[in-house]
Order: C-alpha cells, then sequence, then structure tokens
C-alpha cells in the first residue's frame, strides 16, 4: 500500500507505510494521506496470495501498536476516512470515483491492521489504539472526549445502509460489512461470551441502535440481489474529462474480497474467485447471521434478532394489533427466490433455518407456496451428499425438514408433486417421482450412512422422526421408496441380531471373569428404539393411509418373514398388532386368488383388499408426538 506500491513484497519497504507505523507523528492536514490511500496494489484473488499478505502486515501492524501511544497515527488514519465518509453518498450521486477509491482504500487499510490489532490485544487495549493523537514533544496519553472507535462502528454502518450499491460503491460497501465482521471476530478468542465488550454495546445500545431495522434490511437485500463483483476496470474507469485515478493499476478492486474475510467463512481454504462471485452478498448474509445471534442482554433483547423475527411482507397491509420493536417490510418472494437458489452454502441454510423457526410470517409465507419443489430439492440435494458436507449443513438441512414435516399440509401437497428426471440423484434412474417419495428415499439414505459411518444417535433418531411426521399423510408412495422403507427395517433386524449374539457368545466366554462387558445392552437399546420407531412409522401409515399405498403393503408382504421375530418380543409386541393384522388380512385373500400370480394380478388384489379392509381393525398409531422431542434434541446438538 502506498501510492507506488503493487505486489505483496514491497509491503516491508514501503516508505509511506514505514511513515504510518514509525516514530513520527503525522498531521491530519499533511498531503502525505492523500498519497497513502491512493495506491495501486493489485490485491490477491486467490487464498494463497492472501495468506501471504496477511503475513506481510503483521509485522507492520505490530511496529504501529507500539509507536501508535506516542504518534496517534492509526487515529488520524481512522479520521481520514470518517472525513471522507461524511461526503460519500454525495460522490456516489455526482459519480466522484476517485473520492470513493480513496475512501475504500482507508477503509481497507483500516480492515488490514485491525484483524492484527484485534489477536494481538484485548478490546480495552484497541479502545486504547483509537484514542491516542499526535501529541506534543514528551506528551504521553489520551487526549480528547470523542470516542473514535463508536465513530468509526456509527459510520460503518451508516454507510451499509445509505450509500446504494452501484458498480463505483460495491468495493466500499464490501469493505464497510467485511471491517463490521472483523470487530465481531474477538468473540474467536474467547470462550465466554462478550456481553459487556465495548464493541458488542456500541453496537446493541449504542448510536447504532436507532439503524438496526435499516441495517437488517440492508444486508438482506444484499443477499436477495446476489450482485457479481463488477469488473475494476468498469468499477474505476477514466473520467469524462480524460483525466486517470492516480493511474489505478486494473486489479486494484477485482480481488479484494478474497482478503482477510475471517478464513474464507462458508468456503474451503484455496477456493479463488472464480468459486466465490458474490462477496458482498455472503459477506452480508454473515454479517446479518453474526448480528441475529449475539446474545441477549441482561436486561434488553438482542434488537437484531427481533428485527428478523417479525418482519414482514411488502403485500402485507394489515395493522399490529401491537406495534413491534424494529419491524420493517421486504419483499418476501424476492427472498425466496434466493434462499432457493443458495442451498449450496451452509450460510444460506442457516438463514433459511433460522427464517423458519423464527419469524412465523416468513414460516406461513413458505409454507403457502406452490412451488415448495424449489426449496426442498436444495435441502434434499444437500442430504444425498452427506459425506461431501460438512455435519452442520447436514443437520440444519434436517431440522428444515423437520420444521417443515411439521405441517400436515405440507406433508399432504409433498406427494401432489411429481418430479421428472431427478439428475443428481444416481443409486437409480427415477423418470417420474413424487416429491414426497424422493423425501422419504433421501432421508433413508441419510440414516443408513449415518449407520455406517458416522452413528451419530441425533442424526438417525431425527431423520426417523420428519418420517414419523410425515407417515400419516404418504399417499401413493412410489415403488422404490416403499421398498426402501422395508429394506431399511432389514437392515436394522439383522443389526439387532448381530448385536444380540454378540451379546450372547461374550457372556458365554466370561463366566467367572469379573471384569467389565462391553456394553451391548446400551447398544441393544438403540438399535430397539430405532426398529420401534420404523415399526410406527409404518404402523402410522397403514392406521391413515393403507389404501393410498398398494407399493408398501406389497413390500410389507414380500418381506414378511422379517417381522416373524419380532412379534413376540415384549418391546414391539403392543406395535406388531396392526402389522399381523394386515400381513394376514392380505396374505388370506392372495391364497384365496390363487397360485402364481403375476405382479400386477398381486397388486390388484391388493388394491382391491384395501378398499374392503374395516378400519376398525387396525389401532389408532402412536407415532407422532416422537418427532416433536427429536426436534428439540437435534436443536441441542448443534
Amino acid at each position: 500500500m502506498g501510492a507506488n506500491t503493487s505486489q505483496v513484497s514491497d509491503l516491508s519497504d514501503n516508505p509511506s507505510l514505514k511513515a504510518l507505523v514509525g516514530t513520527e507523528s503525522i498531521s491530519e492536514n499533511d498531503p502525505f494521506w492523500n498519497q497513502l490511500i491512493s495506491f495501486t496494489f493489485i490485491s490477491p484473488t486467490s487464498s494463497g496470495d492472501s495468506k501471504l499478505l496477511e503475513e506481510a502486515v503483521i509485522p507492520l501492524a505490530k511496529t504501529l501498536i507500539e509507536n501508535n501511544p506516542r504518534t496517534g497515527n492509526f487515529s488520524a488514519l481512522v479520521r481520514i476516512f470518517l472525513g471522507r465518509t461524511k461526503e460519500l453518498k454525495i460522490s456516489t450521486e455526482c459519480q466522484d470515483q476517485l473520492f470513493i477509491w480513496q475512501a475504500h482504500n482507508a477503509l481497507f487499510m483500516i480492515r488490514c491492521l485491525l484483524k492484527v490489532f484485534i489477536r494481538e490485544m484485548s478490546e480495552e487495549e484497541l479502545h486504547l489504539q483509537f484514542s491516542y493523537q499526535e501529541r506534543a514533544p514528551g506528551f504521553r496519553g489520551e487526549t480528547g472526549s470523542e470516542d473514535l472507535l463508536e465513530e468509526l462502528l456509527s459510520n460503518l454502518v451508516h454507510l451499509i445502509v445509505e450509500v446504494p450499491l452501484l458498480d463505483i460503491t460495491y468495493s466500499i460497501l464490501f469493505e464497510a460489512v467485511t471491517t463490521l465482521l472483523v470487530f465481531f471476530s474477538y468473540q474467536l478468542f474467547h470462550k465466554d461470551i462478550l456481553r459487556d465488550g465495548i464493541i458488542y454495546q456500541h453496537i446493541m445500545k449504542g448510536r447504532c441502535l436507532c439503524l438496526t431495522s435499516r441495517l437488517v434490511k440492508t444486508l438482506l437485500y444484499n443477499f436477495i440481489r446476489q450482485e457479481k463483483c463488477p469488473p475494476a476496470t468498469h468499477i474505476f474507469e477514466p473520467k469524462a474529462e480524460g483525466g486517470l485515478l492516480y493511474g489505478l493499476a486494473s486489479g486494484v478492486a477485482s480481488g479484494l474480497w478474497s482478503v482477510f474475510t475471517l478464513g474464507g467463512a462458508g468456503s474451503k481454504a484455496g477456493v479463488d474467485q472464480e468459486h466465490n462471485p458474490l462477496p458482498l452478498s455472503n459477506q452480508s448474509l454473515l454479517l446479518l447471521l453474526v448480528l441475529a445471534n449475539l446474545t441477549d442482554g441482561p436486561d434488553w433483547p438482542n434488537p437484531y434478532r427481533q428485527a428478523i423475527t417479525c418482519f414482514r411482507n411488502t403485500q402485507d397491509t394489515s395493522s399490529l394489533p401491537v406495534e413491534q420493536p424494529h419491524t420493517f417490510q421486504i419483499n418476501f418472494n424476492s427472498l425466496y427466490t434466493a434462499l432457493c437458489e443458495q442451498q449450496r452454502s451452509d450460510q444460506a441454510t442457516l438463514l433459511l433455518y433460522t427464517l423458519l423457526h423464527q419469524n412465523a410470517n416468513m414460516r406461513t409465507y413458505m409454507l403457502s407456496r406452490t412451488d415448495m419443489d424449489n426449496l426442498v430439492l436444495p435441502i434434499l440435494e444437500i442430504l444425498y451428499h452427506v459425506e461431501e458436507r460438512n455435519s452442520h449443513h447436514v443437520y440444519m438441512a434436517l431440522i428444515i425438514l423437520l420444521i417443515l414435516t411439521e405441517d400436515d399440509a405440507f406433508n399432504r401437497s409433498i406427494h401432489e408433486v411429481v418430479l421428472k428426471n431427478i439428475s443428481w440423484y444416481t443409486e437409480r434412474s427415477l423418470t417420474e417421482i413424487s416429491l414426497g417419495s424422493l423425501l422419504i428415499l433421501v432421508v433413508i439414505r441419510t440414516i443408513q450412512f449415518n449407520m455406517t459411518r458416522t452413528r451419530d444417535k441425533y442424526l438417525h433418531t431425527n431423520c426417523l422422526a420428519a418420517l414419523a411426521n410425515m407417515s400419516a399423510q404418504f399417499r401413493c408412495l412410489h415403488q422404490y421408496a416403499a421398498q426402501r422403507i422395508i429394506s431399511l427395517f432389514a437392515l436394522l433386524s439383522k443389526k439387532h441380531n448381530k448385536v444380540l449374539e454378540q451379546a450372547t457368545q461374550s457372556l458365554r466366554g466370561r463366566q467367572g471373569d469379573n471384569t467389565a462387558l462391553p456394553d451391548y445392552a446400551q447398544d441393544l437399546n438403540v438399535i430397539e428404539e430405532v426398529i420401534r420407531m420404523m415399526l410406527e412409522i409404518i404402523n402410522s401409515c397403514l392406521c391413515n393411509s393403507l389404501h393410498h399405498n398398494p407399493n408398501l403393503v406389497y413390500a410389507l408382504l414380500y418381506k414378511r418373514e422379517l417381522f416373524e421375530q419380532f412379534r413376540t418380543h415384549p418391546s414391539f409386541q403392543d406395535i406388531m398388532q396392526n402389522l399381523d393384522t394386515v400381513i394376514g388380512f392380505f396374505s388370506q385373500r392372495l391364497e384365496q386368488a390363487g397360485s402364481d400370480l403375476s405382479v400386477e394380478r398381486v397388486q390388484e388384489v391388493i388394491m382391491k383388499g384395501a378398499q374392503a379392509l374395516p378400519k376398525n381393525r387396525l389401532k389408532a398409531s402412536r407415532s407422532e408426538p416422537e418427532s416433536s422431542l427429536c426436534h428439540h434434541q437435534c436443536h441441542m446438538n448443534i
């Protein structure tokens, strides 16, 4: 950085930077500052280059930490930036690209330094760095009554909500959002919640409070708009009069977003800029989630969470019975579309979960949509590729399904949506299948993956809870979905027998031996709990919609021997009564129909039998209460 800097290797020797971090105070009126923030630094476009930049900044920042109490140069840099933000909105209207460029460069430098400061010192010490000013010789200490830290935080929020998003303002808006994220990174270095921290207090109760709803709304619209970073040559093109902007290099803005984004949150290391074409959208979403998840104060709620939980649709003209704090209106259709399109990232999935879980207006709107497949399919794809996703992303996707399946109308409607040629489902060609049957297939696959790989009790319990929520509304299950339900039961039965055999052999081999036995009893309890949930899911479907699901009855009859061993088991006798009734009833009708029946003839007998079976012969299902318990377990596990 500095007027002549063009690459990372120049930073340590750059005379302007050496002067900034040196031992001499520099007056805010000195032409030095104009030269400093007119740099033509070509920013890195990969995580490796970003790391090099960070390593180059560290020694400069540490030198500044030592000298700033005497020079006040850091405070001067902050004031130079603040001076330019006061005219930023007018500069945007006048297309004053030079002014915006210099303000951006000043903020970029502040952010780079702040990231090192925050890692090296406490909030109190950081606060002091903002308070040091230019001194008379021999004087050391802080002066002035203004709180420069709060002034900077307030200006960043004002910048985000007041400066319109244009090509020429994209980079400085990105910098403002990311600098706020850097401030919040203090929490990363502390186990305890920083409820009493200076930054927390300023954001939650200070001058920023009055802008709560505007900030949340702006960050949401940044996410909705999904604007790509414009080319540098388009952002900082020559003025119409022909003046060039201090010989700005073409790469001055094109890669800025990849530098110091808190470790590239939401993406894997090594992902270059072409894989992150929406930096402002992504960073705005991250900041929104950080604000929403700040803990409540001892005597005040989190205002940003209040704003997120109560905003309404722009088409909602009804008046509120009680005025809610920090409420605003936003276009729900645009937000819904963005959520559907962006579920590849775990932060977008977290936003979806937050809105479904906490904003009743948005949840009602989503559940009323007739194109729910646009939202559900990306969630199913996350679960289908479970081995490629981090556990948090998988859990959030699963919780979203749990919330959706708590709605009976949703459970009915997904069986009415017919899909064709699901390209990402590669285990079997599905030329035509209902959304409901596909959901069942993906959840069962997730359970099987968990049983063989991760063995997370909460994961498979909550997968089964989603199926339990849906089971009473199963309709016209696809043949393959019905087969997979019974196949999962077969897998559980096999596992149950294996553990039971291991326990028996272990007991025989250790007679008289007092050493501790493996906890087979606990393993058996877990497996039997899952088996019972599977039986309740099947039972719920048979009780409520047997005549709508001939494929499930067919699969049940085809594998009827699987259920023999559980008929007399004390843990399953009650739940097995309905299955015995169904298996006995349809087996008798098949025997009456003759031998060597074709598949088509068996299905015909089943469909006619389903109409003839008296409903009062089946006892009511007990599966429904399971889901609520599992939802809370999964939420706590995250």
